[in-house]
């Protein structure tokens, strides 16, 4: 009996064992299942954390290359390329949405260049970037923009039928075989409320999970961020060169444009010609039917300018009704045909409210009639004001080059005053613009005779005035030029003020610096000093350099006042030379918008209300008027 109590309670425990083992491995068991989904739930996170790092890092890259100076294109082609290298993704593309005459379509803006692009360039027999590709009204695309969210489409081939409706079976076929795609990832692109077009990405995946959806929501964020930087920089860019009446290219890039293809055909030995061309009768269409319709006359001018030219030519607007046409690698013969071409365009224009307009061109070409870019636009320039003088609306050719240029009789004039000491200036300043001012600027060397001459008076006028600033004597013969032009001054006028512009000052020098820089009021003995300045300029520095005999009357005259209050010698209306009265406007203009030892400079709109105020007492009231309107058209300030 006993012993089988004792088998019992061996087997009683045992099964207690059993029992604790059981319970044991079922708390084994579980806690090692916990700790698989614990793995497989780190391993998740890890690769969130992953793919949320390479996220953040692609993201960064996309601003950095945003921040920086690389075109919009280069940005773009980072974009689809990180799309592939680092999230998987076995094609990707930016196409854009444009419209033209035949209605809108899609182009490719950039692209993942790969076996992809290959089979589709091959497919389509060209390259991607040339391919105008089909937009579909209310197809699956139109309504991604519509809906203006992100699309999923598991039909690959529905997609390309739409994109090219041409295409057949087997061709499609071609383009996906081999591919592993199993869908296309859609999102529209949007710059400042404005569609542009779409980003595409081929995955190989059936769905795509909704942290990869965010990923590229955030993405294409970033890429409209970056077409819409690079737009804003575009149309910066494109205003600082361009006029804005015409869209054709303002006066400064025209002058960096003449002097980088003299550069280019003296490098070649290769001609190139000039058009000077200016709308005839401008100031009788404003006066008889308004400014606006004077502005239309302008445009359709410029619109036959756009029609007639090249791609290489360059068309700009230079100031008021005056263009230049710069013609590359176009001799005389060649510009004979362009120039006749294009007028006989402008012939049949019709301006509403003026009917016909008519323009007086003239043409010059480089290597066959001068090696100086600045004698070319002078002869140019001539040559058109001669067919205004002959009775407008026809082309001149420029003469020869032979005659001495008023840039050359400045240049020696300089020379001769600095050479010989005429002026207190600093001795080794002074020999080191003889020598610049000796071996004179050519297109060669990069800097133009003009421009040189430019630099020599600003560097003279800051001696004395130490606020003047860099091309402002630039900017002084180019206004007093546009108004000489609407007073209807010949050329031979305009090249002596020209001459004046650049020695109307040079008496200052010779003021003592204390006077000039006062803060304080001027004594009655200053006043007498500083009245003396074109006397002394024109007598004492000028008189002596026969070449510029002619000149002297205007300098000595240009503080006379219209109605007889100026100096030195009380002059009134009449009685001052046109280009003597021309010189005290714009020389008034340029004071009031500089700074002074005793005030700040002016605002424009303030300096030109001062001028309108004057006008009658201090200058010619027809004189006023084109000044002002001089100063708009200029677009300077």
């Amino acid at each position: 009996m006993r012993f089988f109590e004792v088998i019992k309670k061996s087997i009683d425990k045992v099964k207690s064992v059993e029992e604790k083992i059981y319970n044991d491995k079922a708390q084994v068991v579980e806690i090692y299942q916990r700790n698989l989904a614990l793995e497989k739930e780190i391993e998740q996170r890890t690769e969130e954390l992953h793919k949320a790092n390479q996220t953040l890092i692609t993201l960064e890259n996309v601003w950095d290359m945003m921040n920086s100076s690389r075109p919009l294109s280069s940005v773009l082609d980072a974009i689809v390329k990180s799309l592939h290298g680092e999230f998987g993704y076995l094609y990707s593309c930016i196409v854009q949405k444009s419209i033209d005459k035949n209605g809108e379509f899609l182009s490719f803006k950039t692209f993942l260049e790969n076996e992809i692009s290959e089979r589709l360039s091959k497919v389509l027999q060209g390259s991607l970037y040339d391919i105008r590709i089909h937009y579909r009204q209310n197809g699956i695309l139109d309504s991604v923009m519509k809906e203006n969210k992100i699309a999923c489409f598991n039909d690959i081939a529905q997609v390309i039928r739409e994109l090219y409706p041409n295409i057949d079976s087997i061709s499609i076929a071609d383009i996906t075989k081999n591919a592993l795609t199993q869908s296309i990832i859609v999102l529209p692109l949007k710059t400042i409320d404005k569609f542009f077009g779409y980003l595409c990405v081929f995955s190989p995946r059936t769905e795509a999970k909704e942290s990869e959806l965010n990923f590229l929501n955030l993405f294409a964020r970033q890429i409209e961020l970056a077409i819409t930087i690079a737009s804003l920089f575009e149309t910066v860019k494109k205003q600082a060169v361009t006029d804005g009446l015409t869209e054709l290219f303002n006066r400064r890039f025209y002058e960096d444009a003449l002097n980088r293809e003299a550069t280019r055909s003296l490098r070649l030995n290769q001609p190139f010609s000039l058009i000077s061309l200016d709308l005839d009768d401008l100031k009788k269409i404003n006066d008889t039917f308004g400014h606006s319709a004077g502005d239309n006359a302008i445009k359709s001018v410029a619109q036959a300018i756009i029609k007639n030219a090249r791609s290489v030519d360059i068309a700009s607007r230079i100031g008021g009704e005056e263009f230049s046409i710069i013609l590359p690698g176009i001799d005389s013969k060649g510009a004979k045909v362009a120039a006749e071409r294009l007028l006989q365009t402008i012939r049949k224009i019709e301006v509403e409210d003026v009917g016909k307009v008519t323009a007086s061109i003239g043409v010059a070409t480089f290597i066959e009639q001068t090696l100086d870019v600045d004698k070319l636009a002078e002869m140019a320039d001539r040559a058109m004001y001669n067919a205004k003088k002959d009775g407008k609306n026809k082309i001149v050719f420029a003469a020869s080059a032979d005659t001495i240029s008023w840039q050359d009789t400045a240049i020696e004039t300089f020379i001769e005053i600095l050479d010989k000491h005429k002026i207190p200036f600093d001795t080794k300043t002074a020999k080191n613009l003889v020598s610049k001012l000796q071996n004179k600027g050519t297109a060669k060397q990069g800097k133009s005779t003009k421009e040189l001459l430019y630099s020599v008076v600003d560097t003279i006028s800051q001696s004395y005035a130490p606020n003047t600033r860099e091309d402002m004597t630039k900017d002084k013969v180019y206004l007093a030029t546009l108004v000489a032009k609407r007073m209807e001054l010949n050329s031979a006028d305009i090249d002596k003020l020209k001459l004046a512009i650049l020695l109307y000052d040079i008496g200052n020098t010779m003021i003592p610096p204390e006077i000039l820089n006062k803060t304080s009021p001027l004594s009655d003995e200053d006043k007498e000093k500083i009245n003396k300045h074109p006397i002394i300029a024109a007598q004492k520095i000028l008189k002596p350099i026969a070449k510029v005999a002619d000149i002297i009357p205007i300098i000595e005259q240009h503080h006379e006042n219209w109605d007889g209050s100026g100096y030195p010698s009380k002059k009134k209306g009449e009685e001052i030379p046109v280009i003597s009265q021309i010189i005290l406007i714009v020389d008034s203009f340029f004071a009031m918008t500089s700074d002074r030892p005793y005030r700040k400079a002016y605002t424009v709109e303030k300096a030109l209300d001062e001028i309108k105020k004057s006008a009658g007492r201090k200058y010619n009231e027809a004189l006023t008027r084109e000044f002002i309107e001089a100063v708009k058209e200029s677009r300077m300030f």
